[in-house]
């Protein structure tokens, strides 16, 4: 499956030790995942800012993800598609990476259901789909 994380799938996949990073560590071996530049800036953002990771950690995970993923650019979308502006970018990531999946815990991401032909889901439900 092609696979896009939104931003705080994978902040909590290397804060945590839990789902997300469960997840997030089997879509590494058996799917492929699919970034952009703004989302690896959220996560470096938020790493950094949010959960005072030293830049050092921060960078390391960041070259991380560059080298584990797919880096596309998003494709434009319209204002209408998301009822945050702030998240288009994410749904572009999931048009240009033609993903399968886009897994977010963001609400108004998830409301949405479907973008195109990806399924918008939590972590969680993204268990059912990897079956």
């Amino acid at each position: 499956m092609r696979i896009v994380f939104d931003s705080n799938i994978l902040v909590a996949a290397f804060a945590t030790r839990g789902l997300c990073n469960e997840i997030f560590e089997l879509c590494l071996v058996q799917h492929q995942i699919f970034l952009s530049g703004g989302i690896l800036q959220e996560v470096k953002k938020t790493l950094g800012v949010k959960i005072h990771l030293p830049e050092k950690r921060v960078q390391e995970i960041i070259k991380f993800l560059q080298s584990k993923t797919t880096l596309v650019q998003p494709s434009e979308c319209d204002k209408k598609q998301c009822r945050d502006p702030n998240d288009l970018f994410v749904l572009g990531t999931a048009a240009s990476a033609r993903a399968d999946l886009l897994i977010s815990g963001d609400h108004d991401l998830l409301i949405l259901k479907q973008y195109g032909n990806t399924k918008i889901v939590t972590p969680r439900e993204s268990l059912e789909f990897m079956k």
